[in-house]
């Protein structure tokens, strides 16, 4: 058995190290990325080993790298290891995982215990190992608990990216309606409305940008989940030009 650790804090690669070696005795080799790019490179090298994912890293963050890793092996068993449960990560991860793929998301405040249980349960039982913390949000994020459908949330995210409704509408194969009701729907689950009174008759907000303000504050977005998104967008943009 390989590991590839894809961390870019050189303490918490060390850290990895001593916690892959400890808990799965089978690993004969562990391999050391410090950014996504790399641990690409690194995962096409070694075919066969497994993966301990951060998320947050300056060169391509570990949802890209993910997902080009898991669409050239959706085989690959990948734990995410990250100081985030930010539900724009959560929504992230969720959004890339392929069907029957064994996967963790286990928090860096979590125990030297509980990250060696993940190591085996992922890695030698092919079992998924989500937080209850993370697994909450995921929850949300499928619709439950008053969160997001994945319509809604898209078009938040191209709110914030500045598309108009009409280009919404466009990109998504939706109804101008369709997408304005949408956005009805995310103000209202954002808690977002137009006050107006006497001394402002155009209302306190504008709403688009409100809605846009709201959600980063409530950790909905964030830059790594923005920076994906202009990626794909500028795709669009490209497959019309």
């Amino acid at each position: 058995m390989k590991v590839l650790i894809v961390e870019d804090d050189p303490l918490h690669r060390s850290y990895l190290n001593d916690a892959v070696r400890a808990a799965l005795p089978e690993c004969k080799a562990v391999i050391e990325a410090d950014n996504g790019t790399a641990g690409e490179k690194l995962a096409r090298d070694h075919v066969s080993a497994h993966i301990v994912m951060d998320l947050q890293m300056a060169a391509r963050n570990g949802i890209e790298a993910a997902r080009t890793i898991w669409k050239e092996r959706p085989e690959t068993r990948i734990l995410f290891w990250s100081n985030y449960s930010d539900e724009a990560y959560v929504r992230g991860v969720s959004r890339i995982v392929p069907d029957g793929a064994a996967y963790g998301y286990v928090l860096k405040s979590a125990s030297d215990e509980r990250l060696r249980l993940a190591l085996r349960s992922i890695f030698i039982e092919s079992q998924c190992v989500i937080d209850r913390e993370v697994r909450g949000l995921q929850q949300k994020s499928m619709g439950q608990a008053n969160g997001f459908t994945d319509s809604e949330y898209e078009i938040l995210v191209d709110v914030a990216l500045g598309l108009t409704d009409r280009a919404i509408a466009s990109r998504r194969n939706l109804s101008l309606r369709s997408v304005q009701n949408r956005l009805q729907q995310l103000y209202d689950k954002l808690g977002v409305y137009q006050t107006s009174n006497s001394d402002h008759d155009d209302g306190r907000f504008n709403l688009r940008t409100r809605a846009v303000a709201v959600a980063v504050l409530r950790k909905l977005l964030n830059y790594s989940a923005l920076e994906r998104a202009e990626n794909e967008q500028q795709e669009w943009l490209n497959s019309r030009s």
